[in-house]
């Protein structure tokens, strides 16, 4: 089985690898049919270090089960399912609550950058999809696995309101769904910061009024005017690093909210008077439990409410997914579709 490897930062390689079997009567094993390279991918293609044991890479696809275990219930081999990038029973009483990324069953994969994938807690996590979609809704239907879903979790974490004003910061896959998210539930004034013009084009196409390029104070300075020195309602952070963070907090308004999606990149932040404190601000955000949105985002896809795919603007084959990555690297395409 084709998958793809990384073995270091920058080094990443297609490899044979062996199929995956049933482990656990909870398994199901899933042909991919579509896969992709998503930003958090990156974080190891910058910085990991050089190892003679490669990692499988990748965490979003769609596909049709091949196998399943005997205790899996809910989907049958040759169905067609999205993968979410977390695994959970969905069950259990966290599951319940809507947080299936903490589920004390589940997981994160890595592995979908390949032509097969073992999904453990089967039952709970593959979401079927009608066996005749339209192969121009594939991809959207893809981003339903992680990114536009975390992109929504940011702005459904933030509870975002018809009439608000929202401030996303980060021009990424992530930022740009959460633009389009932010737009369904009603946000009046929406401002992106980011800086490549292809894709704050989208963004404004996905419903942001505003595009902020700078950085820094200046940027902050930039959001404050747009708001007329109050600032935001709400802040989303699709970024991960200290900067965007310092941003968030430099253009909330008093009583606001910025909700986080970005991976940290750092393990302390500053909640104390001069950042959070001071101006009564709710911090909040995570791994996205795309498992609790997915029913209710199908549909959307498919009737044409929304268009995530549209956030796509490359396409590899697996054997090329070095390519892919590289890309996205260089800020040349927004996200890459793998096709294995």
């Amino acid at each position: 089985m084709r998958a793809s490897v990384i073995y270091g930062a920058g080094d990443v390689r297609v490899e044979d690898l062996p199929a995956p079997t049933i482990q656990e009567p909870t398994d199901a094993v899933v042909r991919v049919t579509l896969a992709c390279v998503c930003g958090s991918d990156l974080h190891p293609y910058h910085s990991m270090p050089a190892s003679e044991q490669g990692v499988p890479m990748g965490h979003e696809a769609i596909g049709v089960v091949e196998e399943i275990g005997d205790d899996v219930t809910g989907v049958s081999v040759g169905d067609h399912v999205v993968v979410p990038f977390a695994y959970a029973d969905n069950t259990c009483s966290v599951c319940r609550d809507g947080f299936q990324t903490a589920c004390s069953h589940g997981g994160f994969f890595s592995g979908a950058q390949a032509e097969k994938l073992r999904v453990p807690q089967a039952s709970g996590t593959l979401v079927q999809i009608p066996d005749d979609v339209d192969e121009a809704l594939l991809p959207s239907l893809l981003t339903l696995s992680d990114v536009y879903l975390t992109g929504y979790h940011a702005a459904f974490m933030a509870k975002v309101q018809p009439g608000q004003t929202v401030t996303v910061i980060g021009d990424g896959a992530v930022g740009l769904s959460a633009v389009l998210a932010a737009k369904q539930m009603g946000a009046e004034k929406i401002i992106l910061m980011g800086r490549h013009k292809d894709r704050t084009d989208l963004g404004r196409e996905w419903g942001a009024t505003d595009v902020v390029a700078e950085r820094g104070e200046e940027g902050i300075a930039q959001v404050m005017e747009l708001t007329g020195g109050e600032g935001s309602h709400v802040v989303l952070e699709a970024v991960g690093h200290m900067p965007a963070y310092e941003q968030s907090y430099g253009v909330v308004r008093p009583g606001g909210v910025i909700s986080r999606v970005g991976v940290p990149q750092y393990e302390e932040a500053p909640v104390g008077f001069m950042s959070l404190f001071g101006k009564n601000v709710t911090l909040n955000g995570g791994p996205a439990p795309v498992r609790a949105y997915l029913e209710a985002a199908i549909p959307q896809v498919l009737d044409g409410t929304i268009e995530p795919g549209k956030v796509f603007d490359a396409e590899v084959s697996l054997d090329d997914v070095a390519e892919g990555y590289r890309l996205m690297d260089s800020r040349e395409k927004i996200k890459v579709l793998v096709r294995p």
